[in-house]
């Protein structure tokens, strides 16, 4: 094997052209690869960072992984398949005073058997317990990162039982978690830990006392020996006695088990979806580089012929010389490997390091571990067998005799479909499809920018705030509120101002059972619609640039003492009452029989994801329905930087120690589009990758056959042989594989970029611009790769040629 080696490297330094070409083409291959499989590792296969992770499992209620408070204590205590049971809400940032500098930063709100149950030891401290609940708002405690005890208190080991103010309550720290610790969400990192009997001191309201109220997640650890199916099984033994006990709340409940890290199937499935599909597509990626270095390992051994049939004439055996061209493919696929492998690592780095919304602690450590080297080696291994077997057929058949006799550089079978044809049929389709999955990517992203949201997010300021933050009570909001809305109403430039509690396509969505107005038992099982749920002021819409279709508008004399009121969308009129027309006037009930007026039916719109399909919204008044979540909604003419200085100024003179946030509705939109855009970068770089490959194998294509038919084309031009008659000699194979192979690839592109569907919005590979655009590009990288080849055959003088010959 050393005398191989040896040899290899002489041989493969005599082509250093090919050599490069070869390792460059593979690198690309595996790193993509490395890459790709890193964020599925940590995204999907990989489970959250505690001890014993694989016996961890989410409960879901029909399909979505919140639960009640009260639902969370009998599943604990009654269930007999889960050694413990733990509930966590994630809830948006907390206001944090130290003392020094205040800030914001983001909670789990965690059960007291939160960290016993995962098992994980503190790095300082110590962590809350079940016994340190006595009651809600008994546990006064906070628990930090230790990422943010090393940003804001720097390594400080003296803070455990330090006191600090969070949303102007009293706070004592009594731990800091370890170093690896992110909680159980695999895309989000915690700042603190706090108990969940605190929620109304933290948020501001209380829902843990109502069994409709579906915040918390549960998690549970199983016992040895116990089966998913069993736990389930016994899960859904509780929920039948929930069903009978509680069936205003609980009706027809079934539970689901789902591996935590991903808010459940909500992200875990599209995700899972999207990962596996990418995953497919990376490995086209190496399928088509292995196509590629197949022909080119073909062509290499053709123009080696004469040397294999001289060694095969002085008694070499067959299997020696097939053992030498394996190993050249061996050291080429190791070298590719490595570099690629090296590649990917910095790569992933940055993808570590990169916290795609500024606002939100949302990352993922996808730094590559020990599957990430293994299955890079085996790639790289697998690689070089597969290219490299593909001389074989030619080394086994070799006629030494007949090889010395006509020459080395005498071309037999060109009109035949060869191997080397097939390969580069195989890779162009391979490459087609790539092409055509980041150009649906690229329209689905160009639709989602250019569609209908139901609002117009375009010259429209938002100030983010939480009156609980600044001290606000309950009934001092409203009038709060009124004041910042006069406030910023009297600015110079502002046409239309609006309060809304929360915003369309942002995290924490809320929505609520909805009921017909004749309904009497409020079970889920006879809800009407399941409708999104939000509170706006007077002049929300017109600031937010929704239309409305029919009725009035909210207006401020709809307030505590007038009866409630309600503007719904299209889609909830018509589900609810028939007709847009039926609605205005109507009365429905939410909320276990709230009664509520329908004054005005506004557009449809998006309010979870860009891909959803239409939901029912409905728009209360926010003097009727109080609330500390604060976004002002501002569309003026002035330039958003002026304008965000203004907002600042005129708010701060209302109450200077407001904690608010001012941006512009573009820049929040970041979060609804960054699966889209994710997804159109990644796709984009694989298309990208695929189109290199393509162009690359028909250039080497193209080039051999016009160096193997130089002397053919000479004596064509010789007797009178035009140009194009020249180039359809030369280059008609190489465009006839071309369009074999794309064609292979739209009907494969069809069936492949279905999973987009998943993740970018309205994305179809049946998009004329799609088809025509992966026609358009196949066929101008098939003109671009056969340039050179093309100026060489035309540049072809027989005089000199045939002297030469």
């Amino acid at each position: 094997m050393l005398s191989d080696l040896k040899l290899a490297v002489r041989q493969l330094g005599k082509s250093p052209g090919f050599a490069l070409t070869a390792i460059a083409t593979l690198a690309l291959g595996i790193g993509a690869n490395a890459v790709v499989f890193s964020v599925l590792n940590a995204l999907v296969l990989r489970p959250v960072n505690v001890p014993h992770a694989e016996n961890l499992y989410m409960v879901q209620r029909f399909q979505y992984p919140s639960q009640s408070y009260p639902d969370y204590v009998d599943l604990r205590d009654r269930n007999r398949t889960f050694e413990s049971l733990m509930a966590f809400q994630i809830i948006g940032p907390v206001g944090v005073d130290t003392g020094r500098n205040p800030s914001t930063a983001w909670p789990y709100l965690a059960s007291g058997n939160y960290f016993d149950m995962l098992g994980v030891q503190p790095y300082l401290g110590r962590f809350f317990h079940a016994s340190d609940e006595k009651g809600m708002n008994s546990a006064p405690y906070v628990v930090l990162s230790y990422a943010y005890w090393h940003s804001n208190f720097h390594g400080d080991a003296g803070v455990v039982g330090r006191t600090v103010e969070i949303n102007k309550h009293p706070f004592t720290i009594i731990g800091v978690a370890p170093p690896a610790f992110r909680g159980t969400e695999l895309f989000f990192s915690p700042a603190l830990w706090i108990p969940l009997v605190e929620q109304p001191t933290v948020a501001g309201y209380d829902g843990l006392q109502y069994r409709g109220n579906h915040s918390p997640m549960l998690v549970g650890r199983l016992k040895a020996g116990v089966t998913p199916t069993q736990a389930t099984g016994d899960l859904n033994a509780v929920g039948a006695w929930l069903s009978k006990t509680y069936p205003a709340e609980d009706d027809g409940v079934k539970f689901t088990l789902t591996r935590p890290g991903l808010v459940g199937d909500m992200l875990g499935g599209p995700a899972r979806a999207f990962m596996a599909g990418l995953m497919l597509l990376a490995g086209l990626i190496l399928l088509a580089a292995c196509a590629n270095l197949g022909s080119l390992f073909a062509a290499r051994a053709a123009d080696r012929a004469k040397e294999v049939a001289l060694r095969l004439a002085l008694g070499s055996r067959r299997g020696l010389i097939l053992r030498q061209l394996l190993t050249e493919a061996m050291l080429i696929s190791l070298a590719g490997g490595m570099i690629g492998l090296a590649g990917g690592v910095i790569v992933l780095r940055g993808l570590s390091a990169w916290q795609p919304i500024p606002d939100i602690p949302i990352n993922v450590p996808v730094n590559p571990d020990i599957r990430t080297y293994t299955v890079a080696l085996l790639l790289a291994i697998c690689s070089g067998l597969l290219f490299g077997m593909v001389p074989v057929r030619q080394v086994m058949r070799a006629d030494p005799w007949q090889v010395i006799r006509t020459g080395a550089n005498a071309v037999t079978g060109m009109r035949r479909f060869t191997l080397r044809d097939v390969l580069l049929v195989t890779q162009i389709a391979i490459c087609a499809v790539l092409v055509m999955s980041s150009l649906v990517a690229v329209r689905g992203l160009v639709r989602s920018l250019h569609s209908s949201y139901g609002f117009l997010p375009q010259n429209v300021m938002l100030v983010d705030s939480d009156l609980h933050m600044a001290g606000y009570t309950d009934e001092r909001m409203p009038a709060m509120q009124k004041r910042m809305l006069e406030g910023l109403a009297a600015i110079p430039g502002v046409t239309a101002v609006g309060y809304t509690n929360q915003l369309p396509l942002s995290l924490g969505a809320s929505d609520s059972y909805v009921y017909t107005d004749s309904t009497t038992d409020y079970r889920p099982t006879n809800q009407a619609a399941d409708a999104m749920d939000y509170n706006i002021s007077p002049g929300y819409l017109e600031a937010a640039g929704t239309r409305l279709l029919a009725g009035r508008n909210l207006t401020l004399h709809d307030d505590g003492k007038a009866p409630k009121v309600a503007l719904v969308n299209r889609q909830f009129a018509v589900k609810v009452f028939g007709s847009v027309d039926k609605a205005i006037g109507g009365h429905f009930k939410f909320w276990s029989g709230t009664r509520a007026e329908v004054v005005g039916v506004v557009e449809d719109g998006k309010y979870r994801t860009l891909t959803e399909d239409q939901q029912p919204a409905m728009f209360f008044s926010f003097l009727q329905q109080p609330s500390s979540s604060t976004w002002l909604t501002v569309r003026s003419r002035r330039d958003p930087e002026e304008m965000a200085g203004a907002l600042e100024h005129a708010l701060h003179g209302l109450d200077p120690g407001l904690p608010v946030t001012v941006k512009t509705w573009n820049r929040e939109m970041d979060t609804a589009l960054f699966a889209a855009r994710v997804a159109t970068v990644a796709l984009g770089i694989l298309g990208l990758l695929g189109a290199m490959l393509a162009a690359t194998g028909v250039f080497g294509m193209a080039s051999y056959v016009v160096s193997k038919r130089l002397r053919e084309l000479g004596i064509r031009v010789a007797l009178g042989a035009g140009r194009r008659q020249v180039l359809r000699a030369s280059l008609g194979r190489a465009f006839r594989l071309l369009a074999i192979g794309s064609v292979a690839g739209l009907v494969l592109g069809v069936l492949a970029t279905r999973v987009l569907s998943f993740i970018v919005y309205q994305a179809t590979p049946k998009d004329p611009v799609v088809l025509f655009g992966v026609t358009g590009a196949m066929l101008l990288l098939g003109l671009v790769a056969a340039w050179i080849p093309a100026r060489r055959a035309l540049a072809v003088d027989p005089l000199i040629l045939l002297r030469e010959e």
